[in-house]
């Protein structure tokens, strides 16, 4: 056996190593990309809420506020 032929498996060691922190890495930083991802969807679907909330009241008070004019008793005669 050569001195090339030691350093192969050593070579091939140290990338499979090398691929292996990689693959652990990526792996980690999919997980935390997933999690923000399904927290910005839940605070999407919270500001949609509000959103909608917040329409229905507006709509509330526009009526309230602009009533029918067919609704409201007639002017005073002079």
């Amino acid at each position: 056996m050569t001195a090339t032929d030691a350093s192969l498996p050593d070579a091939l060691e140290q990338r499979l190593v090398e691929l292996e922190t990689r693959l652990a890495f990526q792996e980690h930083a999919l997980a935390e990309l997933s999690e923000a991802l399904a927290d910005a969807r839940a605070e999407g679907n919270r500001n949609a809420g509000m959103i909608g909330h917040l329409l229905a009241d507006l709509r509330k008070v526009r009526t309230e506020l602009y009533a029918d004019p067919g609704e409201e008793p007639p002017p005073p005669h002079y």
